[in-house]
């Protein structure tokens, strides 16, 4: 899996199905710009060309059996990187709302 954005979408997608709408607006309340459609959908498009996730009939993305293995195998990377998160965001002086 390639970039901190397939990482961050599949941990939204797996928290609740989601459309790239849905998805963006999340973004947007979490990082405080909106991402244009064309850094989100090619994302989608990857993910789901690669089979980690799938999109029914109504546009609503959701983590196949491997998007979640994907997601799993991530957290635990992420994790292993940062081991520190908390130390790191005690250390942080920007609060967020």
């Amino acid at each position: 899996m390639k970039g901190f954005l397939s990482f961050l979408v599949l941990w939204l997608i797996s928290k609740k199905n989601m459309t790239g709408a849905e998805i963006t607006e999340e973004l947007e309340q979490r990082r405080g710009h909106r991402p244009s459609p064309g850094t989100i959908y090619p994302v989608l498009k990857y993910l789901t060309n690669k089979e980690l996730l799938k999109v029914d009939e109504n546009k609503k993305y959701s983590l196949t059996k491997k998007g979640e293995e994907e997601l799993d195998m991530s957290l635990n990377q992420f994790f292993d990187t940062f081991c520190d998160v908390d130390e790191m965001r005690r250390h942080c002086h920007c609060h967020r709302k």
